[in-house]
């Protein structure tokens, strides 16, 4: 199932980077962060409560909320640092460079996750980074 919700997420990031480059047209790129930032929010918030998981806020740890925390100041960056490639920058380079984070993440999780190292995640991710250098050079 969860080869689903990653399909789901891939086609939904792709629709984000279109409709963000039409929606920013002769707007801040930081406010419209906080605009798609809004809508996240309730929507994240409206789950929670529809599927009853409001109850479980005070079961996390503090490890967790420190994590979750530093997460969610990593996304913000991320997405205002997006926002304004997205507004100055075309949509097929933007996006490419953006999804390097794929090559970036598999490093960050064999060093600091100590995830295993095969010869095919390597490869992998040798190819990605060369499909973005030909798709943005």
């Amino acid at each position: 199932m969860w080869i689903v919700y990653a399909l789901l997420a891939a086609f939904f990031a792709a629709v984000v980077a279109i409709l963000a480059k039409i929606g920013i047209e002769g707007v801040n790129s930081n406010l419209a962060v906080a605009i798609r930032t809004v809508v996240v929010l309730a929507m994240a918030w409206i789950i929670v409560f529809v599927t009853g998981k409001h109850s479980e806020i005070a079961a996390i740890t503090q490890k967790s909320w420190i994590f979750l925390v530093l997460s969610g100041f990593a996304t913000g960056f991320s997405w205002l640092f997006f926002y304004k490639a997205l507004q100055i920058g075309d949509v097929a380079k933007v996006v490419p460079i953006d999804k390097l984070s794929i090559v970036i993440t598999m490093l960050l999780a064999f060093a600091i996750l100590g995830e295993p190292v095969s010869v095919k995640t390597i490869i992998g991710a040798i190819l990605i980074t060369i499909g973005t250098l030909v798709l943005v050079l």
